[in-house]
């Protein structure tokens, strides 16, 4: 049986109709499939390969990292140097408020820590999500997901949990002295590119500090230079209280991480001791390589080209067809009337060698998070494959 029949047949499905490419390699902005096919790469694992696929440098620190050692101990009782050094890079070039990094070993698990964490220092219960929101799939984070097609099928859930609508100034009045934590995307990535308006962010930052209440701000897709700057928050002043990382963290490996101030995060740590722990969190090898790709990220300063790169995706997608583009940075969302448009649009990339997908909550919209080391000659050869087609649609 060939590998797909095999995929089919043994691998558990998450759709009824996978796309079931069989890429064999993947190097730069490229994937290739097992017929030797080309694809320029305009999702990047979602927001995972921020510096491409295979960087040479996060290559040679995963091969350095498993001459020394790979699982060794459950997170937090040894010292283990690959996550020393990165929770130290980390903090280095965060808000002096965010020095303490627990890893994780996925996004979802920095969600569902963040979310222990809060309920644990505030002593409080409530926790505020917003509409079309996604912060992982486990059950604590399907809680907090905004949108209910996605929950409905999988309750009970966590309880006391609440909905407000994102860039609403009004239901901020709904935050109050029982809410331990709002988690907010810093941009809503799965609603399909949304960015927060007439300074809102900055709305719920004030008003998170006058009811006592934490801030947690989710940047797993958007982080590390995916919005034109190192971390979403910097755009719209509004510092979290805790920092949800995940995807691009890890460099292509698995890795999430939860940030806070020292002293949050020591609550974990006591009554009860070992209040959040995980096997796999921080794995040496995944933070060698994230530690790795973090430093590529700033030696070779990707994050300055992100901005024009973004702007020339919005010159070459000018079609009656795109009802809008909308982007913060490289993350982008390519608008058209109905699903059964953009499906057909996504199908037909892939045949010509243009590899995208939809939003979880804009099924209408196809996604742009490429890697940031996409060239400018990529962008203009998908984007041409892109108007080609909508001139026979």
């Amino acid at each position: 049986m060939s590998n797909r029949n095999l995929f089919l047949q043994h691998v558990g499905q998450t759709s009824e109709a996978p796309l079931a490419l069989e890429i064999v390699k993947a190097e730069g902005s490229k994937l290739f499939d097992a017929d030797g096919k080309e694809y320029i790469d305009l999702i990047g694992g979602i927001s995972v390969c921020n510096v491409g696929h295979r960087h040479p440098k996060v290559i040679e620190a995963i091969k350095k990292q498993l001459d020394d050692y790979l699982h060794i101990m459950v997170y937090g009782e040894l010292v283990q140097s690959p996550q020393v050094q990165y929770a130290t890079l980390l903090t280095q070039h965060l808000p002096q408020s965010l020095n303490a990094v627990f890893f994780t070993a996925s996004g979802s698990e920095a969600t569902e820590g963040a979310m222990k964490l809060a309920k644990r220092y505030s002593n409080r219960t409530q926790i505020i999500s917003f509409k079309n929101s996604y912060h992982g799939s486990t059950q604590g984070a399907l809680s907090i997901m905004g949108d209910e097609y996605w929950r409905n099928a999988f309750r009970p859930l966590l309880p006391d949990t609440m909905q407000l609508n994102y860039n609403s100034f009004e239901d901020l009045e709904n935050i109050t002295e029982r809410t331990a934590c709002v988690i907010a995307e810093t941009v809503q990535a799965e609603a399909g590119v949304l960015v927060p308006q007439n300074n809102w962010l900055k709305a719920l930052r004030e008003k998170c500090t006058a009811t006592g209440t934490l801030l947690v701000l989710d940047e797993i897709q958007c982080g590390f230079g995916r919005n034109g700057s190192l971390w979403a928050f910097e755009q719209f002043d509004a510092v979290p209280d805790i920092l949800l990382l995940g995807k691009a963290l890890g460099g292509g490996m698995p890795l999430g991480a939860f940030v806070a101030d020292k002293k949050i995060m020591d609550s974990l740590s006591h009554n009860p001791v070992l209040g959040h722990i995980n096997t796999f969190g921080g794995h040496p090898v995944c933070c060698a390589a994230g530690l790795a790709a973090f430093k590529v990220l700033l030696q070779e300063k990707l994050i300055d080209g992100v901005k024009e790169k973004e702007a020339l995706f919005i010159t070459l997608l000018q079609h009656p067809k795109i009802k809008s583009v909308r982007s913060c940075g490289l993350m982008m969302a390519v608008e058209f009337d109905n699903f059964e448009m953009n499906k057909k649009i996504i199908d037909a990339l892939i045949v010509q060698g243009v590899f995208t997908d939809w939003f979880l909550f804009a099924s209408n919209c196809f996604r742009i998070v490429p890697p940031l080391t996409i060239s400018r000659e990529e962008i203009t050869t998908a984007c041409k494959k892109i108007i080609a087609l909508l001139e026979n649609y």
